[in-house]
């Protein structure tokens, strides 16, 4: 179950990819001030919005946990190493044992 509200989880993902809010703005061709909205909670994120960060090669990787609050490393689905979930769920893949 997640902690995290969708607002939190956006800024997850853009702190796990080492990027500051200008770098994923434009990397997204997002308006800076809306991502600094939806990220504070001041701005509810459209389903166009969504679908542009998670069809994004980058981000990808983390809609299912944003979603659905699921991950799944062997699909490539996997929450950002900085949230709570994140630290448990990495699997290495030639041990098979979790790491964290």
């Amino acid at each position: 179950m997640s902690t995290y509200d969708s607002h939190e989880k956006l800024a997850l993902i853009r702190e796990s990819e080492r990027m500051n809010r200008r770098e994923m703005s434009q990397l997204l061709d997002i308006p800076y001030s809306s991502l600094s909205n939806y990220e504070s909670g001041r701005m509810k994120m459209s389903f166009e919005v969504g679908a542009k960060i998670f069809k994004h090669p980058r981000f990808r990787k983390y809609q299912n946990w944003f979603m659905y609050d699921e991950v799944d490393p062997a699909a490539g689905q996997i929450a950002p190493v900085l949230s709570l979930s994140g630290q448990e769920q990495i699997i290495s893949a030639q041990s098979v044992k979790k790491s964290g």
